[in-house]
């Protein structure tokens, strides 16, 4: 695939910025290294970047045989090993086996339930430059920043409709969302929805403890690709062009108090099968270390932004995305998996049923929006939104939507004492 395939176009920059836009594309010399921490940067003593890559950098899927897979299903167990060989093209003929001992597991783990959330996103202001993201500092998109009393109407707007979980999201700036301002809304959160997390840019241990104190929950952070060259080529400025940072943002968080943490990658950028595996064994490692935390795994597709519409996922298909999906249900049997709102309706219906747990309902990716996804009323001072989805459907619809699939819809399953 070309390099170029995700760039925006770019007429109405200034000269200056146009000619930096430029520059990082095309001069890898313009661009910071990619594996230094910036200043401010809080660095762990962890083995778990070294233990996941060297994994993922080791795994020759073509290596595995049908008679590798017929094993790994065989155990009662499943390993690194078995996850290797369950994400391999030769597992692909056994998928309905997959999809069987999957099933199992969610049902021996998890019952019936579904749990439901919404996505808040509050600021679209950006400092990165990632090529295939919407909010990216070069893209031309309406900007926006809620203010206190614009994210307390659309946190009531959503709560009203019956949501008990909110995750709250921002661009990643910290000039425009520092974590002062996302603290509040922490805060505000904590008196509508039973549940807070949070998807904002990583921040060291300390601002995670504070972030906690003001009521989040758990963190979810994109890893986008574990592939790290790749990711050099993608992430051309800002903070996130630091990939030790980004990864260990989970362990920080953990570090910080967070209860849960949530792992991605945002499958299409490199390598799916590379991805998923780092993105399962960046889960595993952790859990080992820190059992106490609770985990969950999703892996999003790429899809498309405003001014870029080639965008599109790198032969990841349905099909796919199920034996991940498969595969992490039979590796992680305890671990939540979340099924975002990228993809269509028939293949979230069906997922759940058989290894995904969490779903998101009522989802805008734009600012300040919900109010129209809810009642109905235009707001023309939103801002644009991150990406395209798939699923429309309300909190309502999903509620029944999942009911009626003979599904346990679950608001809330976290009580406070």
């Amino acid at each position: 695939m070309p390099e170029n395939q995700f760039f925006v176009d770019s007429d109405k920059l200034s000269a200056q910025a146009l000619e930096r836009k430029h520059r990082l594309e095309n001069d890898p010399s313009a661009r910071t290294d990619f594996m230094q921490y910036m200043d401010g940067m809080e660095r762990i003593s962890s083995d778990v970047m070294e233990q996941v890559l060297g994994q993922m950098r080791g795994y020759t899927y073509e290596q595995y045989t049908d008679a590798d897979v017929r094993r790994a299903l065989l155990q009662e167990t499943c390993g690194v090993e078995e996850l290797k060989a369950l994400l391999s093209p030769a597992a692909k003929p056994h998928l309905e086996e997959m999809a069987a001992r999957a099933k199992y597991e969610t049902s021996r783990h998890f019952g019936n339930t579904v749990y439901l959330f919404t996505p808040l996103y509050i600021a679209n202001y950006c400092e990165n430059y990632c090529v295939y993201c919407g909010f990216n500092c070069y893209n031309d998109i309406v900007r926006k920043k809620l203010d206190a009393a614009e994210i307390e109407h659309e946190m009531r707007v959503i709560a009203d409709a019956g949501m008990e979980e909110i995750l709250i999201l921002t661009g990643e700036s910290r000039g425009m969302s520092d974590v002062a301002y996302i603290g509040e809304a922490c805060k505000m959160a904590a008196g509508y929805f039973r549940n807070v997390g949070l998807e904002i840019y990583p921040v060291n241990s300390d601002e995670y403890r504070y972030l906690h104190s003001c009521g989040a929950d758990y963190i979810t952070v994109f890893q986008e690709t574990y592939d790290a060259q790749k990711y050099e080529t993608l992430h051309l400025k800002g903070h996130k062009r630091v990939f030790p940072y980004r990864f260990e943002a989970q362990e920080r968080a953990i570090l910080g108090g967070m209860r849960g943490v949530a792992f991605s990658a945002l499958l299409g950028l490199s390598d799916f099968r590379k991805d998923a595996l780092a993105s399962a064994l960046h889960v595993y490692y952790l859990q080992r270390k820190y059992p106490h935390v609770e985990y969950s795994l999703s892996c999003p597709r790429l899809r498309p932004i405003i001014n870029n519409d080639k965008i599109s996922p790198l032969g990841v298909t349905e099909s796919d995305l199920c034996q991940i999906l498969c595969a992490y249900r039979i590796f992680l049997p305890y671990v939540g998996i979340t099924v975002s709102s990228r993809e269509q309706k028939h293949f979230r219906d069906g997922i759940v049923k058989i290894a995904a747990t969490k779903v998101s309902a009522g989802v805008s990716t734009g600012i300040g929006d919900h109010e129209s996804k809810y009642t109905g009323t235009q707001k023309e001072e939103s801002g644009d939104e991150q990406f395209q989805i798939s699923d429309e459907r309300s909190f309502d619809e999903m509620y029944q939507d999942m009911s009626s699939g003979g599904l346990q819809p679950v608001l809330n399953d976290y009580i406070y004492v």
